[in-house]
């Protein structure tokens, strides 16, 4: 082989790595190829490129993400609201739900209060879209030079999070809250933004939202924020627990730069005038009230509005417990407040409940009307809502006792009623106070009540029997009437109708129904105001936000006559005069009113009022551990409690300190004919003469045989005893009846003297005595003995109300 080399054939070349032949045949240099770490370093065109990409993978993922992320439901904590409940005069009185917050609408915030929160978060608010990265910028620079803590996100942003969001720091939040921002920039105008910031910011102190901010700290409206207090309640939404002065008195000085830097950022926006901006001083709030929830009587007058509000179907219970709602009672605060010392005085603080067990079982209630409105204005529940969960003014499960009694007896001047021998019942008519005296033209069966310690009280008024209370009186009182329209008369008063025991029998005279004390107060009214019912309402205003809940119409009717009201009046100011409610003149101004008192002594009652008042009181009996009503024997240091005794010594307290610079008013009454005038309150039995007619003109038919009727009409009249000869046990008369063992010559006609004769009648007195009492006849309280001398029974001293 040759050592030549070999010659390529023909055909082929050499390949050029530098030059690349053109079409026309000329050849072009071509770019040496990158070697070493220059190889490390992009092209323009990779840079651009990838710049291009980037954009369009952000681009497609802006839009997946705009498309994917929607504007959520609110969340639960945002949507809380707290209902709140305030006094006539419009100050808090309470407020319930977990979250504290009320929202309010942009209009009911202070334009500096708006001013301030921008000045703290978002000076651009109103300018700058959703999401503003020179917002970021800025917030970081500020912090970094010391010129005051601001956050990084718009105000939008933070309402997102708040409103939308929760609180977690997570990049799935972080997105949605960038989407969520957008979207809602585009939907929604600015107020109604910057209105939701308002109220979901949290303040501290637990108060969510401007509005009990202002309330939690200064104890006043968001409405009301003068530009200095506004300023430090902007300062705390960045750090509420931080800037709160009074818990944290060592950061003052932090919170006043940061309240400095909000009033200068408002003053270099023109929202606030340097010359104003220069004599403002810090504001301190005031010190945390410990929450105290519905303790006190918040929880009962709470309770009682709620239970109103859907009673009158004003909203539903979803409604309430959805929140959101200012609730203006018709409760008057400096009433309120002596309706619970006027209770304190008189009976919490006399309690010994260490040492006496009787006073473990005392509760009390009350409730105070005004008479021409019906609107209520105090309200007593309880010794407090989180100890006595039942309301003493609202319960319905204690007997209301003797205070029904006066309805009696408007029904009866209401109904032109007549006794069983047809004569009209007026304060001045005389009934049969005989304690266990049968009832006369029920027939419903035997019904002989009792009158309180057994008394007895034989011919007495009306207006008497009212002063001391006799239930054998009114029992037949209510026959007489017709217990029906007793009934209906106590309903148009303001009782309702579903009241447990309120029946149409004979009992309904002494207050076996379990009305509650709220419901005896709207009666009470209806005679205070001469007759006219008002109806009866606890609500003022209710408001959610700027809209007004409608409320029942306010109306006023004539349940019953004024006569017959004013008449009832007339008698129950004897009762406070004369009778058993004299405690009550402690009150010093001219007032009505009856004592009560339940069965076995479970409950005392005193229900009064004045022309401008009308107020009703119950201390009541109740195991703390069982709930059964127990006596109240022995409670306070008494014996036994009445009507007369701590309930109308709390009328008394209360009513003096509610009228308080108000002139004493008297009654205006107008009375049933002969109503003005007043009969003797007793009246001895004026037996028939032998020509069987007595003084008052009726008939005994010349029988003296024992009947049941005396001639009368199977009752008694006005000036004339029943004639009954049995189950009398006070020494009471005898009108025609047959006495036992009698004297001599045979039977009497008037229990007179031996020897036939009638006996002087004159003054209504049999002023001889009886006879032969060798049969066992006593003088003066046998059963079948004749008349005391005066015709009094010694029994009717010292007695006390059913």
């Amino acid at each position: 082989m040759s050592d030549q080399p070999q010659q390529p054939t023909e055909g082929w070349a050499p390949r050029d790595p530098q030059t690349v032949e053109e079409p026309g045949g000329e050849k072009k240099a071509k770019r040496p190829r990158r070697t070493g770490w220059r190889r490390l370093i992009p092209t323009w065109r990779m840079v651009l490129g990838t710049i291009v990409l980037g954009l369009l993978v952000l681009a497609g993922l802006f839009y997946l993400g705009y498309s994917m992320v929607k504007i959520p439901p609110a969340n639960a904590l945002a949507t809380k609201q707290s209902n709140v409940y305030l006094y006539a005069d419009g100050s808090q009185l309470a407020r319930d739900g977990e979250v504290n917050r009320e929202n309010v609408s942009l209009s009911q915030v202070s334009k500096d209060a708006q001013h301030a929160v921008l000045a703290a978060e978002d000076r651009d608010f109103y300018t700058e879209s959703a999401i503003d990265p020179k917002a970021m910028l800025r917030a970081a620079w500020n912090t970094a030079t010391g010129k005051g803590k601001q956050s990084g996100s718009t105000i939008t942003q933070q309402y997102v999070k708040n409103y939308y969001l929760a609180q977690e720091q997570t990049v799935t939040r972080k997105a949605k809250e960038f989407f969520i921002s957008i979207k809602l920039d585009r939907e929604k105008s600015k107020d109604d933004i910057l209105e939701g910031y308002l109220n979901t910011s949290y303040f501290g102190r637990n108060a969510y939202g401007i509005q009990a901010a202002a309330q939690a700290y200064y104890g006043q409206d968001a409405v009301q924020l003068d530009p200095a207090h506004a300023a430090y309640l902007a300062a705390l939404v960045n750090a509420p627990s931080e800037y709160d002065v009074v818990a944290h008195p060592e950061n003052k000085g932090a919170a006043e730069a940061r309240w400095n830097y909000v009033l200068d950022g408002m003053v270099k926006k023109g929202w606030l005038a340097q010359s104003a901006r220069t004599g403002l001083k810090f504001p301190m709030p005031k010190e945390q009230t410990v929450s105290t929830g519905l303790s006190g009587q918040r929880g009962y007058i709470r309770d009682a509005v709620e239970d109103y509000i859907i009673d009158n179907k004003i909203l539903t219970k979803d409604q309430l417990e959805a929140g959101g709602y200012r609730i203006t009672t018709t409760l008057d605060k400096t009433k309120q407040n002596a309706f619970v010392k006027a209770v304190n005085d008189q009976v919490i603080d006399k309690l010994d409940k260490k040492d006496n067990k009787a006073d473990t079982y005392v509760r009390a209630g009350g409730a105070s009307v005004d008479p021409k409105t019906g609107r209520l204005v105090a309200m007593y529940g309880g010794i407090d809502y989180v100890k006595q969960y039942t309301n003493g003014a609202t319960r319905g499960d204690f007997q209301v006792g003797s205070i029904f009694k006066p309805i009696v007896l408007a029904a009866a001047v209401q109904n032109d009623s007549r006794t069983q021998d047809g004569q009209t019942i007026t304060p001045n008519t005389y009934y049969d106070g005989t304690n266990k005296r049968p009832v006369v033209g029920w027939s419903g069966g035997s019904y002989a009540p009792e009158n309180e310690d057994q008394g007895s009280y034989g011919e007495i008024t009306v207006r008497e029997a009212t002063d001391k209370s006799v239930n054998s009186v009114y029992a037949q009182m209510a026959v007489d009437v017709g217990s029906d329209k007793v009934k209906q008369t106590a309903i148009a008063m303001g009782i309702p109708a579903d009241t447990p025991d309120l029946t149409a029998t004979p009992s309904i005279a002494l207050g076996v129904n379990t009305a509650s004390v709220l419901d005896m107060a709207e009666a009470y009214a209806t005679l205070a105001n001469h007759g006219r019912h008002g109806t009866f309402t606890m609500i003022d205003k209710i408001t959610n936000g700027e809209e007004t809940v409608p409320l029942p119409a306010q109306k006023t009717r004539q349940a019953i006559s004024r006569e017959a009201a004013d008449t009832t009046t007339s008698v129950l100011q004897s009762v406070v005069q004369n009778g058993t409610a004299t405690a009550a003149l402690a009150a010093g101004r001219p007032a009505a009113g009856k004592t009560g008192t339940a069965e076995e002594d479970t409950a005392a009652w005193f229900a009064g009022y004045t022309p401008q008042l009308a107020t009703v009181v119950s201390v009541m009996g109740q195991d703390p551990v069982t709930a059964a009503h127990k006596s109240l024997y022995g409670a306070l240091g008494l014996q036994r409690v009445n009507g007369g005794g701590p309930p109308a010594q709390i009328w008394a307290q209360y009513t003096k300190a509610a009228l308080k610079g108000k002139p004493a008013a008297d009654f205006d009454l107008e009375l049933q004919p002969g109503a003005e005038n007043q009969a003797p309150s007793t009246q001895a039995p004026v037996e028939p003469s032998t020509e069987g007619q007595d003084n008052g003109g009726t008939t005994t038919g010349g029988d003296t045989g024992g009947q049941d009727n005396g001639g009368a009409t199977q009752g008694q009249t006005q000036g004339q005893s029943q004639g009954q000869t049995q189950g009398q046990d006070n020494g009471g008369t005898t009108t025609g009846g047959d006495t036992t063992g009698g004297a001599t010559g045979g039977t009497t006609t008037d229990g007179g003297a031996t020897g036939g004769t009638t006996g002087d009648t004159s003054g209504g007195t049999t002023d001889g005595g009886t006879t032969g009492d060798a049969a066992g006849g006593a003088n003066g309280d046998s059963p079948s003995g004749g008349a005391a001398t005066g015709g009094q029974n010694p029994a009717i001293l010292g007695t006390r109300e059913e």
